[in-house]
């Protein structure tokens, strides 16, 4: 079920490149998706500003010299960044994630902990494994929230990513359950690697999966049954793209797109955009993802292997190979009508999703031969592929997990606290329309801001 809630027209402050102000008026929707909404609770909310602020050392100042970055000018990135201070204090934000935060520079650190410090802000910096000189800075405003807990995700991968995890508990009364219990929510601010080619998408699923993986971990250590998720960062990916498609599986809503009405089809993929990379396109990556207590989702484990496969599929369809012949290239030289494994390992290497150090590993296929061979007799046949193939051999995985999980749910139900999207916005507002101002010089990413009310949410 889909609630939705209309508010009167918000004013929302909006400064210009060079820091002037002006306001624009733009109608609130808040909505929440897969519970029913019964109440909204009080009417403070809550905002998130995610934000990639381009690190100095990575600034092509000519592109004529690549070598030449905005890191050996100090004027250059010092001014800059203070412009994204005063844009990021002046919004104020309940929460603030960085992605290419110059941890390497001590005088840019310093900048960012005594102003955001002094305004309020609890602040948290990672830096990227084996020194790459930026990494993550997350802050939250002593004025919402209280942190419970803090934890660094190092990948330890092929792209030198990270992640950071923050527990936290809100301290204003209007953030509370019936019996008066503080709101928990977990934030996330993360990076993942850039595609640069092909063969890197099973490292971008992989950064995610991890990141899924330690996010239920902990809950289960934590008892956090109920409690909102919310994941901030520069994805690197777009909506068409199967980062995208994982984390939707995952009961994870984009909030951007259900401020606007935006839905998943295609014909609303390029309606934003929020950054323009080294190769001067132009694409929508940065997001703010949220899940309330109690969505709607496939078992981890399955939605991976889901992921997997789609990837797979999506490398053959790409060399214009359409069922039929995807099965002939998995079979390749074997005479019977079957694949076997040595042919699925070979296939997969072949595609570059494994044999590469930062492919697929070798109990990672076992796991995906597993669970393609339905019948278990040590081939998967074209009945089999099909089901592969379309993905409707997850329907019956995941009919038996919603029948498993039904009679834990009688009598279970709850009133728990959750968010809905009030508003969001992007600054430059030009990218809101997918195109890029040219004038635009704080980063080479748009910035993200997202603005949520409490609920009450009755399910199990």
């Amino acid at each position: 079920m889909v609630a939705v809630v209309e508010s009167n027209n918000s004013k929302i402050p909006i400064l210009d490149p060079s820091g002037n102000e002006s306001c624009v008026y733009k109608r609130s929707i808040a909505r929440t998706v897969g519970a029913y909404v019964s109440s909204m609770v009080g009417k403070r909310c809550i905002s998130c500003t995610t934000f990639n602020i381009l690190a100095p050392i990575y600034k092509r100042l000519d592109q004529q010299n690549q070598s030449l970055r905005e890191s050996d000018f100090r004027d250059s990135w010092f001014t800059r960044n203070q412009a994204i201070l005063d844009w990021l204090l002046y919004e104020r934000s309940s929460v603030i994630c960085l992605q290419e935060f110059w941890v390497g520079n001590e005088e840019l650190v310093h900048m960012y902990q005594e102003r955001l410090g002094n305004a309020g802000y609890i602040i948290f910096s990672l830096a990227r494994t084996n020194n790459r000189g930026d990494g993550l800075l997350t802050a939250l405003h002593r004025d919402y929230f209280k942190v419970l807990n803090y934890r660094e995700l190092l990948f330890n991968d092929f792209g030198d990513r990270v992640a950071q995890l923050l527990h936290v508990q809100s301290v204003a009364p209007s953030l509370q359950n019936q019996k008066g219990s503080p709101q928990e929510i977990l934030i996330v601010n993360t990076h993942l690697l850039f595609p640069h080619d092909s063969s890197l998408s099973v490292v971008r699923l992989h950064q995610v999966y991890k990141i899924l993986q330690y996010l239920e971990l902990y809950q289960t250590e934590n008892k956090l049954s109920h409690v909102t998720v919310i994941l901030c960062g520069d994805w690197n990916g777009s909506k068409r793209g199967h980062v995208y498609k994982f984390l939707r599986s995952q009961g994870f809503v984009s909030s951007y797109d259900i401020a606007h009405k935006y839905t998943d089809d295609d014909a609303d993929a390029h309606k934003w955009v929020s950054h323009r990379n080294h190769r001067g396109n132009i694409c929508g990556v940065d997001f703010i993802w949220l899940r309330n207590p109690n969505e709607s989702r496939k078992p981890l484990k399955t939605s991976w292997a889901e992921a997997l496969f789609s990837l797979i599929k999506c490398h053959l369809q790409k060399a214009s190979l359409g069922e039929n012949d995807a099965f002939a290239f998995f079979k390749a030289d074997n005479n019977g009508d079957a694949i076997t494994y040595s042919a699925f390992c070979k296939a997969l290497r072949q595609v570059k999703l494994a044999g590469l150090p930062h492919g697929l590993s070798f109990l990672e296929i076992n796991d995906l031969w597993a669970q393609a061979d339905v019948h278990g007799n040590g081939v998967i046949n074209y009945e089999e592929f099909q089901r592969m193939w379309n993905s409707t051999w997850l329907e019956q995985i995941e009919n038996n997990w919603n029948d498993s999980m039904k009679d834990s749910k009688e009598g279970a139900e709850r009133e728990v606290l959750g968010f809905m999207v009030e508003n969001a916005y992007l600054f430059p507002r030009e990218v809101e329309k997918g195109m890029w101002p040219e004038n635009y010089s704080l980063s080479d990413h748009a910035r993200l801001s997202v603005v949520f009310s409490p609920v009450r949410i009755q399910g199990s």
